[in-house]
């Protein structure tokens, strides 16, 4: 190795050696200063599904910076707001809080966040103001580390912290709805029918321009056509009544379903507004039925006859312009299978008539014939029943007149009736013919 070489190894090694060791800057005091607001509008009506949206800020400042202190750097500042959890609560306003604590992370200085939270207001909230309490936990680093020696060992101490921020909501007046009534006409599984509601605003706003409308509740089976009735002035403990036609499925059930109701008006800001949702049950009967009552009919074999059938509506609706159709097969026959009914109210009967032929080579007995009953409902739907049967009873044809016996008590005998007659003409012929005789002689 040349030596002027080594000379300039030898003094960079000796600067490396007097080279001053590296320090790190401390912050010395200050904490966390949290604070929070509802961001966007804090102004809820009363049955309303609202979103709450929070903002946590954190602006602590730090008291004092040393600088070149130790060998270490400082894991935490001092204002920085660690594992912090926020949680709202009612606090005994008419709000129910659905959504539970929420962690955060750290939020350093300065330093913003934010939570929602969902929420119902209750429908009987009365208007006003009202406090909500937010719980923020966090830690934050207190020891100071500004005369921290230049070492491999620091030790960091935390405080636990818990502080309740007041937030402000407000109930605004509005048209709350309260349905008093609902009364049905005609409505059953698969038909049209109509729904008559009493309603009140039991809210404290007057609505005007207000109209009431009929909302399907999910998947329930009544189902509005006309959904929507205009009812002008809507005062404060004002009753409206109003009038929705509707359908309800084929497949549904006789029990009670759901329909929801809200209104739409303009409030005393001008500002158009639905209010919150009432629901209320609606009774639907059962599809429309019909029973035969009358005892079988009967024809003879080989012979036309006309046959009576009755009919009852076993089901809660009336049944309009029906008509009933009967099913005939071999060895039967009809001619004319369709009877008009007129309309048959729930429990009512009517008779049909039907012109029945039997085939001469057709068996005595009981013979099950299918029939229906077509009808249209109070909205002039057609309608059909399902296929019930009517029983028709083939006998076999009464013997001939010419069979019917004479009985002699004298002598205990039975004559037939040709031989007792041609009896009796021969002897008329004998005593006419005796006179006869009788007259010549005299």
């Amino acid at each position: 190795m040349k030596p002027h070489t080594t000379v300039v190894l030898l003094l960079l090694a000796l600067t490396l050696c007097i080279m001053p060791v590296l320090a790190q800057d401390k912050y010395l005091g200050g904490s966390p200063q949290i604070s929070a607001y509802i961001a966007g509008t804090n102004e809820f009506a009363p049955g309303q599904n609202a979103t709450i949206t929070v903002v946590i800020r954190n602006s602590g400042t730090a008291a004092v910076m040393f600088t070149d202190q130790g060998t270490l750097p400082q894991a935490d500042l001092p204002t920085t707001a660690k594992l912090v959890t926020v949680a709202l609560s009612s606090g005994g306003a008419p709000i129910n809080i659905t959504t539970g604590p929420q962690a955060l992370g750290d939020i350093a200085s300065p330093g913003i966040t934010s939570a929602s939270f969902s929420a119902k207001i209750t429908t009987d909230a009365n208007m006003g103001s009202y406090t909500l309490p937010l719980t923020v936990q966090y830690s934050y680093l207190v020891n100071s580390l500004a005369n921290q020696p230049a070492s491999d060992q620091v030790q960091a101490v935390y405080t636990p912290m818990t502080i309740t921020i007041p937030l402000t909501v407000i109930i605004q007046p509005v048209v709350q709805i309260n349905v008093l009534d609902a009364e049905t006409s005609g409505l059953a599984v698969g038909t049209e029918g109509y729904i008559n509601l009493t309603i009140q605003n039991t809210g404290h706003q007057d609505g005007t321009g207000a109209s009431v409308i009929l909302l399907q509740h999910g998947t329930s089976a009544i189902i509005p056509t006309d959904n929507s009735v205009w009812v002008g002035d809507f005062p404060r403990n004002g009753t409206v009544t109003c009038l929705y036609k509707v359908s309800v499925s084929g497949d549904a059930q006789q029990q009670t379903y759901p329909v929801d109701v809200v209104v739409t008006y303009t409030n005393s800001d001008g500002n158009t507004v639905t209010s919150a949702i009432d629901t209320v049950g609606i009774p639907v009967a059962g599809k429309l039925t019909f029973v035969v009552v009358s005892p079988p009919a009967v024809v003879t074999q080989g012979a036309d006859s006309v046959i009576n059938v009755t009919y009852r509506n076993t089901g809660a609706i009336t049944a309009y312009n029906a008509e009933a159709r009967l099913t005939t097969y071999s060895p039967l026959d009809s001619a004319d299978s369709l009877a008009f009914l007129g309309d048959i109210p729930p429990g009512g009967t009517v008779t049909a008539r039907y012109a029945i032929s039997s085939d001469s080579t057709a068996t005595p007995g009981t013979y099950p014939l299918n029939t229906e009953v077509r009808y249209r409902d109070q909205l002039d739907n057609s309608q059909v029943s399902e296929t019930f049967t009517t029983p028709v009873v083939v006998a076999e044809p009464p013997a001939p007149d010419g069979l019917a016996q004479f009985v002699s008590p004298a002598s205990g005998g039975v004559w037939q009736a040709p031989v007792a007659l041609t009896i009796i003409v021969l002897m008329v012929i004998g005593l006419g013919y005796y006179a006869l005789v009788m007259k010549k002689k005299k």
